[in-house]
């Protein structure tokens, strides 16, 4: 499993010739290290004094944050498999007839799977990035910044997971899947766009 590898060797496949992985996993480790952050905000804020009156809300955002980082660790090599899955399905015989017709049914469902895999992945940074949003007026001072770090690089992550929905959708030949995907990101996109610059300002704020 990818997610299981050290960073070093992840970083060395990451920077080979090889195919995978690559951005979409590399998005999904981005989202789960912002989750990751979250999580520490909470766990240096529980059960500290002068926290007392936001400790229900920082256990509940720690558990989200939980269950959001084990969805992206997941992911990792998840994208790596869509991606594989893909590039065996262009490889599939064409001689006859039969043969193309076949193989264009499995590359088109290959790519909408390699399409909802990245946007499943955006769709966690989102939530990730609304939980950031919520610690942050309120987690411990001491370590708030890492909140804001967390926010910022959950956008980067969802950014980076849109950009492999975009890349597969002009080949798909579904159009009401392009659309409802596409207007489900830019949805997305433009409601966290606002969220993770709410939750860098607040830490900005507070650190002032």
């Amino acid at each position: 499993m990818i997610a299981e590898q050290s960073l070093r060797r992840f970083l060395d496949e990451l920077a080979s010739s090889a195919p995978t992985p690559g951005g979409g996993s590399a998005a999904a480790v981005m989202g789960a290290m912002g989750a990751a952050l979250v999580s520490m905000v909470c766990n240096l804020t529980i059960g500290k004094k002068n926290y007392d009156g936001v400790e229900a809300d920082m256990c509940q955002a720690l558990g989200e944050a939980e269950a959001l980082r084990q969805r992206l660790n997941g992911m990792i090599a998840a994208d790596a498999q869509a991606f594989d899955a893909l590039m065996a399905a262009y490889k599939l015989p064409r001689t006859s007839d039969e043969d193309k017709m076949a193989r264009d049914r499995v590359i088109q469902d290959a790519l909408k799977q390699a399409t909802d895999v990245p946007l499943a992945c955006a769709e966690a940074c989102a939530q990730v990035i609304e939980l950031a949003r919520r610690v942050a007026p309120i987690g411990n001072r001491a370590v708030i910044s890492d909140a804001g770090v967390a926010s910022l690089a959950a956008y980067a992550a969802l950014r980076s997971a849109a950009l492999n929905v975009y890349i597969n959708a002009p080949s798909i030949k579904d159009a009401e899947f392009v659309r409802s995907r596409r207007e489900r990101l830019d949805q997305m996109l433009a409601r966290c766009a606002t969220a993770s610059e709410q939750a860098y300002n607040t830490v900005l704020t507070r650190l002032g």
